[in-house]
């Protein structure tokens, strides 16, 4: 029945476009009967230097016209880059849970609305467009985070987005690197950062274009000891970006992107331990290693001025090993007699994405019409097993033969078919429908194998080992629908309901955690969300985007505590149940000082706030004292404020931050066990300083995060990197050199 709704739905779009073929010869205005010659005049395209902005209706290959997005402008920005300090950098956008257990500003975990913020595995998270996660359907966590100081863009699209960009409830986040130069053949720019605990970063890029060539390309590295003992780290990450213009028309581009980097990773706390001393670390041998390699083609193709072509072509080739000691409380010492547990995950993907965007006359009104079209093949295979007893950063298995826990291979193929259409109904107020069909086909091939208990904890011995073949085929249609409408020039009014989906990961599968179990009967999550808001065109003198959301969440996957059969607390992921969210999100900046007096140049002076009221409750669940219960992840409170004063080249910023207490499980619990992974985060307030300066070819930045040297954590770990309680970093110092040339 589903294909045959979409098979009609898909004939309604083609119809529609073959019909506006017509249209579109016989009414399109004739654009050549006057032509005078204009002074010429050079663009900026510089509308506000808020730092951030929203989408257009229509803009690269994408329609975003009745949806709530965002768009965060780095260079516009006084805030500490270099470590790419989320709280700063993503300060604007309204609603954000960020989690900040990773001072270096190597792995990226935000979250919204209630869904989880583990690196960042609830948004469709990609690069100039293509996929950059482990996989995006069976395992969308993001090991790789894109250097905020080579970024011109960071885009966001909510709930909606899934139409366009596939099966997260959390949308897409997007991170656009920086174009290539176009009016010089080179040009250098150089950032050495120094900061507390030993913290370097050194960013270099190069760009230019030569004729019909142009090019971008960077090389990162960073390292430092972290605040906390054991948790010291070092990264490498190069990028190179190279495009050839065949003609105005057609241009190709090919991206390759590297990063590998190793963790110290300090572990967890109890409470009582963080209570204590949020410093301290009990664990020397656990330790984190990603290798990433991601590759990408794009080409362009312009028919004409209403007719354009988007393909990319894209691949990943990585790893991630982690090895250390963590049994399931927290506080027991290790004494270095066991072996450790290791796991490797490696990820061969590609894929095919290609859109094809159409602008013509219906019934004399301007419409666009988006078709695309998608393929991936993925494939992760995950070992876990017995480890070393040293300290150091060792990835090989104790005996790769017999002490093996699980060994799986996750095949996954994926196809989409997607469509879009805006169609203005006047000048004033346009209807957005959209559908996306799935195709959806996950398998697990593999086996697993229990420790038999012994008192000596080098003495290790397997049971038999179970093969366990799964697979899991599915496809089905979500749609939804969008309205726009313009009462005047610099308001907009948006609205759309759209459904969402989101499969089981490979996670979920199976895994050996000592303090954890997998229900074997897990389903996909299915949904749908629902944005309306107001906002308004973007000024240099002010900017605002008012908006309330629900989100309905089935079948929504989470953790509860319970106990196994000798009376052990362990955690069990399952399908909770129904959850809702409801909630208000509100952004507005304005520009006091230009406000009040237009024709100042050298002085500004900008205050903004982003709050979000939020509201959680699951209403359905076959499980014992959970329904009624809030939403884990969910503030009800998540302010975040602050002024920015700027003299010509010299500009300072202050922000303050507020989020309210918040669940880590369905079970609403307040008080962390033994093993520290459920319990309340309490509410935290934070503050940051930053200032830039710059001269010529010369800039300087500085920043002071945590101006008030609080203690506080934002997250629970429920396996690596802790388990248990993550502190976040105390007050610390950062200063940037940046040399133009």
């Amino acid at each position: 029945m589903r294909l045959k709704v979409f098979s009609l739905l898909c004939c309604c779009f083609i119809s529609t476009a073959v019909f506006a073929q017509d249209t579109t010869k016989t009414k399109a205005p004739d654009t050549t009967a006057k032509v005078k010659k204009l002074k010429e005049v050079v663009i900026k395209n510089k509308k506000t230097d808020f730092g951030f902005s929203h989408l257009k209706g229509v803009e690269n290959s994408g329609i975003y016209e009745g949806k709530k997005s965002e768009v965060i402008i780095p260079d516009q920005l006084v805030a500490n880059l270099a470590t790419n300090n989320a709280r700063q950098v993503y300060s604007r956008v309204a609603g954000l849970n960020i989690w900040e257990s990773d001072g270096g500003g190597i792995q990226l975990s935000i979250g919204g609305r209630g869904l989880d913020p583990n690196r960042t595995s609830n948004f469709n998270t990609r690069q100039n467009g293509y996929d950059i996660s482990a996989d995006a359907l069976g395992y969308p966590e993001s090991y790789y985070t894109t250097p905020t100081e080579a970024l011109e863009q960071i885009q966001i699209v909510r709930g909606a987005a899934s139409l366009q960009y596939g099966t997260q409830f959390g949308g897409l986040l997007n991170f656009i690197m920086k174009k290539p130069v176009k009016d010089k053949p080179f040009e250098l720019t150089v950032r050495q950062s120094v900061g507390s605990y030993k913290f370097y970063n050194s960013f270099t890029s190069a760009s230019g274009t030569v004729g019909k060539v142009s090019y971008y390309t960077f090389f990162q590295y960073k390292k430092g000891d972290g605040f906390r003992g054991n948790s010291d780290f070092n990264s490498y990450t190069g990028y190179a970006n190279i495009n050839y213009q065949f003609n105005e028309k057609t241009k190709l581009g090919l991206d390759f992107t590297h990063m590998n980097y190793l963790a110290h990773q300090p572990g967890g706390l109890t409470d009582d331990m963080f209570a204590e001393n949020p410093t301290q670390s009990n664990r020397e041998r656990n330790w984190f290693k990603v290798n990433w390699n991601l590759f990408a083609l794009h080409f362009d193709h312009k028919f004409n001025a209403n007719n354009e072509f988007n393909l990319r072509l894209f691949g990943l080739s990585a790893n991630r090993y982690t090895v250390g000691f963590r049994p399931n409380r927290v506080a027991t010492v290790d004494d270095g007699s066991e072996p450790r547990d290791l796991i490797k995950g490696d990820f061969e993907n590609w894929g095919a994405e290609g859109r094809y965007l159409k602008r013509y006359n219906l019934f004399n009104k301007p419409s666009v019409l988006l078709v695309g079209v998608r393929y991936y093949h993925g494939l992760n295979h995950s070992v876990q097993g017995f480890g070393s007893l040293g300290k150091d950063a060792d990835f090989n298995f104790l005996d790769p033969d017999k002490l093996i826990l699980n060994d799986y291979r996750f095949p996954n193929r994926n196809v989409s078919v997607f469509a879009e259409h805006i169609l203005h109904i006047n000048e004033k107020f346009s209807v957005i429908p959209g559908i996306r069909f799935e195709y959806i086909n996950t398998k697990a091939n593999g086996f697993y194998a229990g420790k038999i208990p012994s008192n000596i904890p080098t003495d290790i011995e397997l049971g038999e080992r179970t093969y366990e073949p799964r697979s899991n085929q599915r496809q089905f249609v979500i749609a939804g629908l969008g309205l726009s409408y313009k009462p005047i020039e610099s308001v907009n009014v948006y609205a759309n309901l759209s459904q969402n989906y989101r499969s089981i990961t490979f996670s979920d599968m199976r895994i050996a955690n000592p303090s954890a179990e997998i229900d074997p009967n897990l389903q996909d999550e299915k949904g749908y969300s629902f944005d309306v808001g107001i906002r308004s065109q973007q000024t240099k003198f002010y900017a605002y985007d008012v908006s309330g959301f629900y989100l309905n969440y089935n079948n929504r996957i989470g953790e509860v505590q319970t106990y196994d059969a000798s009376e052990r607390i362990i955690r069990l992921r399952t399908n909770i149940g129904q959850a809702v969210i409801i909630g208000v999100e509100s952004y507005a900046e304005v520009d006091f000082l230009r406000l009040l007096k237009p024709e100042e140049e050298d002085w500004s002076t900008v205050l903004f706030a982003n709050t979000a009221f939020i509201k959680s409750e699951y209403r359905k669940s076959e499980i014992t004292a959970i329904k009624g219960n809030e939403v884990e992840f969910v503030p009800a409170l998540n302010f975040k404020g602050g002024l920015r004063l700027g003299y010509k080249n010299l500009k300072g910023s202050f922000q303050f931050t507020h989020l309210s207490d918040q669940y880590s499980d369905a079970t609403n619990a307040i008080k962390g066990d033994a093993s520290a992974v459920v319990g309340l985060i309490p509410a935290y307030t934070i503050m940051d300083a930053s200032i830039s300066y710059e001269y010529k070819r010369y800039k300087l930045e500085g920043s002071v995060n945590n101006l008030a040297n609080a203690y506080y954590f934002t997250r629970r770990a429920t396996g690596y990197p802790g388990p248990g309680i993550l502190p976040s970093d105390n007050r610390t110092f950062y200063l940037t050199l940046q040399v133009k040339l």
